[in-house]
C-alpha cells in the first residue's frame, strides 16, 4: 500500500505532507454525533492536580504552625504582663515535676497555700523539693512564673520548632510542586 504524498517547496524549505497523517481534527464527530473539541487527556491532569493539592496543603500546614509557635510566644507575653500588673512574689517549694508541667506550692500575702493546676510557667531545671522565688498575680495566684524568666524564653523552643518545620516542608513544598509541573 502506497501513501499519497504532496511535497511544497518554499524557498529552500521543503514539507512533505503524507495522506495517513492527514487525519480529520474531529472524526469522531461524524461517527458518535458528540464534539471531540477541548478533549484532554485524563490521568496526566488530575495527577497534577493533585501535586498541586499536596503542595498547597504543605503550605497551609506551614502556615498554621507557624502560626500557632506565634500564639504561644504572644500568649507568654500576656501573661507575663498579667503578672507584673497586680505582681505578687512568693517563696515556692517543687512539689512535682513532670514532661507536662512543674507544680509548686506557695504562700500568698495573705496566709493562702496554693498549689496551681497548670503548674508553674518556664520551670527550666527544676527539681523536685527545690525552694524556687515565684512571683505570681495576686489576683489569679493559679498564673505563676519562676521569678527572673520571662517570655524570652519562649523564643528558642518555639523559633527551633519552626526552623525544623520549614526545614522539612519547604524541601516537600518544592518537590511537589516540581511534580505538579512536569
Amino acid at each position: 500500500m502506497v501513501a499519497d504524498t504532496e511535497v511544497v517547496r518554499v524557498g529552500r524549505l521543503q514539507s512533505v505532507t503524507v495522506a495517513s497523517d492527514a487525519v480529520v481534527p474531529n472524526a469522531a464527530d461524524s461517527v458518535t454525533g458528540s464534539s471531540t473539541e477541548g478533549d484532554r487527556p485524563v490521568a496526566r491532569p488530575v495527577r497534577r492536580k493533585g501535586w498541586r493539592r499536596a503542595a498547597r496543603g504543605v503550605l497551609v500546614l506551614g502556615v498554621l504552625m507557624t502560626a500557632m509557635g506565634l500564639s504561644i510566644i504572644i500568649a507568654c507575653f500576656i501573661n507575663d504582663r498579667t503578672i507584673e500588673e497586680s505582681r505578687g512574689e512568693a517563696v515556692a517549694e517543687v512539689v512535682d515535676t513532670s514532661l507536662f508541667r512543674t507544680a509548686v506550692r506557695f504562700n500568698t500575702d495573705e496566709g493562702r497555700v496554693y498549689i496551681p493546676a497548670n503548674g508553674v510557667l518556664y520551670p527550666t531545671d527544676l527539681q523536685t523539693g527545690q525552694l524556687v522565688r515565684v512571683e505570681f498575680d495576686s489576683r489569679n495566684p493559679d498564673l505563676v512564673r519562676v521569678a527572673g524568666r520571662n517570655a524570652t524564653l519562649s523564643f528558642l523552643p518555639v523559633g527551633s520548632m519552626l526552623a525544623v518545620l520549614w526545614a522539612i516542608l519547604l524541601p516537600l513544598y518544592w518537590l511537589f510542586r516540581r511534580n505538579a509541573t512536569r
